[in-house]
């Protein structure tokens, strides 16, 4: 698949929803990451980056229709996702220390797939602290948990 093709769909889609943009690819070698520049970009972002889930979902999906072989691509709005990241990170470390020197067991807020696997990838091989997704009553979403590890 040629990058070209998410980011022409992605193109439509921005202009159908009446949002005026530029989509620039950043690629680092895993995953095309079809960042928008735009200065509508809370509109696209929506509350806690739900909006900008939908649309990446909606746009492999078009993708995928023509090509079911196609990787999936990342969809960003400003350089959010990255921000969001690193936010998100810190804040699984900073309980991740609790764990380590309390032995606490913590469960993060619900969160996202992707964001659930960000935060396994972050503690899979440390030594001290493992990570489980468990159901959260009353959500759609998962949250982790992280505890001492039990090896």
């Amino acid at each position: 698949m040629k990058t070209e093709e998410p980011i022409v769909i992605l193109e439509d889609m921005l202009s159908l929803l009446g949002i005026d943009g530029d989509v620039e690819v950043q690629d680092d070698n895993t995953t095309p990451v079809l960042n928008i520049l735009t200065n509508d970009s809370t509109r696209l972002i929506g509350r806690g980056g739900r909006t900008l889930n939908d649309l990446q979902y909606i746009l492999n999906r078009l993708v995928f229709e023509t090509d079911p072989d196609a990787p999936k691509v990342v969809v960003d709005v400003e350089g959010y996702r990255q921000k969001s990241k690193r936010q998100l990170i810190e804040q699984a470390q900073q309980a991740a220390k609790a764990v380590r020197e309390w032995g606490d067991i913590i469960e993060l807020e619900p969160m996202s797939s992707y964001d659930r696997w960000l935060i396994h990838q972050e503690f899979k091989d440390d030594p001290e602290v493992e990570t489980r997704s468990v159901e959260v009553e009353d959500s759609f979403m998962k949250a982790i948990l992280l505890r001492p590890r039990r090896d």
